[in-house]
């Protein structure tokens, strides 16, 4: 397998705090991976990192078989998608779906004096039919639900055929019936033949759709584990990951998890000892 990005030993530091502390990760081609980790745990700066938008403090990260350093940092970002709310911020209201999703063949928010070819256009429709949004084409981004917009901005992120997609809490903000349709947008995508590597950042277990692969869990800045997700996120490492006795649960490839009851603690199974 070919690596998607490998990160060596990476650490961020700002004055007074470490945000990431000798992060070693590697991510190959046909992965999809969750970061999962309580707020604080480093996870937006992790994000920036393999989005090519920060240079770690130390150690080595190589992207897209570049080294950063030592690559044109626009043109790598050309071959990353990134959905986020600072994406969803920067659209303006009256800008109408279809014309969201295809104008980020330029790279641009807002359609100004972009030429488009045929080409483009069955890109973007492609891409709407992919993830349930069709007929929402005419629509304007300022009318849609927050599910709507989510879905929308996954398709953007899709539109260039990027190598790499970078999902930063795609369900936050959803009520229940939203949430469930964004995840099977998500499932489809993540099992679609040609699909990116995808890399999601989640602080919820019942948010990691059905397909993803392997899980990274976060800190204070350093790694509490990773690897396959099924051997990997235990009852044992989530409660170390977040501070507390939890109990994992999984039925149907869906995971959910609670806090242990008082005079139980959670083991690596995810039943209550």
């Amino acid at each position: 397998m070919t690596a998607a990005f490998e990160l060596s030993k990476v650490s961020v530091v700002r004055p007074g705090k470490i945000l990431l502390e000798n992060i070693s990760w590697t991510v190959e081609e046909g992965e999809r991976w969750v970061v999962l980790g309580p707020n604080g745990a480093g996870k937006t700066t992790l994000m920036q990192i393999i989005s090519a938008t920060l240079h770690p403090s130390k150690g080595k990260v190589r992207l897209l078989g570049s080294k950063l350093g030592r690559v044109d940092m626009f043109e790598l970002r050309t071959r990353i998608g990134h959905t986020s709310t600072t994406v969803a911020d920067r659209i303006p209201a009256s800008e109408s779906v279809s014309n969201t999703i295809v104008s980020a063949a330029h790279a641009v928010l807002g359609r100004w004096q972009e030429q488009y070819d045929d080409e483009d256009h069955v890109r973007a429709n492609q891409m709407m039919g992919e993830m349930g949004i069709a007929a929402l084409a005419d629509r304007t981004f300022g009318t849609l639900s927050e599910g709507e917009r989510k879905r929308v901005l996954i398709a953007r992120a899709l539109m260039p055929d990027p190598e790499l997609l970078l999902l930063d809490e795609p369900a936050a903000g959803l009520d229940l019936g939203a949430r469930e349709d964004l995840m099977g947008s998500l499932e489809v995508l993540s099992s679609a033949p040609g699909a990116p590597v995808l890399v999601m950042v989640s602080h919820h277990v019942e948010e990691i759709p059905v397909g993803f692969t392997h899980v990274l869990l976060l800190r204070g800045g350093k790694v509490v584990a990773q690897g396959p997700l099924e051997s990997t996120l235990t009852s044992e490492t989530l409660s170390k990951t977040f501070g507390a006795r939890i109990q994992l649960q999984r039925e149907a490839g869906r995971y959910a998890a609670r806090r242990a009851a008082y005079g139980h603690r959670a083991d690596n199974t995810g039943e209550s000892a």
